[in-house]
């Protein structure tokens, strides 16, 4: 496991601030061990067809490994723009790179197994491309196009086999999708 550091957020998604004035940060591992609230992006690449670039998390992640997931996801570094994060992550996760931008915010709690629980403040953004991703294997081991329904079917026939915050955001990003007008 590595030893980043997540900043830790208050429910309206502040920065929390040590008695000094400084972002206060955990490290991921302790973050999630003790369900602390944080700050995560998620992205979600679409392809010409409405298609949803999926991926599946490699084996050995300490969490979730081997489910299946939304085309990345990362938790911006003290100091980093979450756009920033977004962008890097899907290039380091997927080899992609696209215009993104930010289409909503939402937080969620959730048990994600060997006693771990995600608790973030979530930045979701979206962008398109029809490029193949270029796997990193230590974050990815298979990656697919999803049509939109078909994806919201699997979900509900089996979510063990999907991250939980997949689950979570799914339908808020495809309703979000749609009322701003990029169906």
């Amino acid at each position: 496991m590595t030893q980043d550091r997540v900043v830790l957020v208050d429910e309206h998604g502040c920065e929390l601030l040590t008695r000094a004035g400084r972002v206060r940060t955990m490290s991921k591992e302790q973050a999630h061990s003790r369900g602390v609230r944080h700050r995560a992006v998620s992205v979600f690449v679409f392809n010409r067809k409405g298609e949803l670039l999926l991926q599946r998390r490699a084996e050995d992640k300490y969490h979730s490994g081997g489910l299946w997931s939304n085309t990345c996801c990362t938790h911006p570094q003290p100091g980093e723009a979450p756009l920033h994060a977004a962008r890097r992550r899907l290039a380091e996760e997927m080899g992609i790179e696209c215009q993104l931008r930010e289409l909503l915010r939402f937080s969620y709690t959730a048990d994600v197994g060997n006693g771990l629980t995600e608790n973030e403040y979530d930045h979701a953004f979206v962008g398109m491309s029809d490029a193949t991703p270029r796997l990193n294997g230590e974050e990815a081991s298979d990656w697919r196009w999803e049509d939109p329904a078909q994806l919201e079917a699997d979900l509900a026939a089996c979510p063990e086999s999907f991250s939980v915050w997949l689950r979570e955001c799914f339908l808020k990003v495809m309703k979000e999708r749609h009322r701003s007008g990029n169906s």
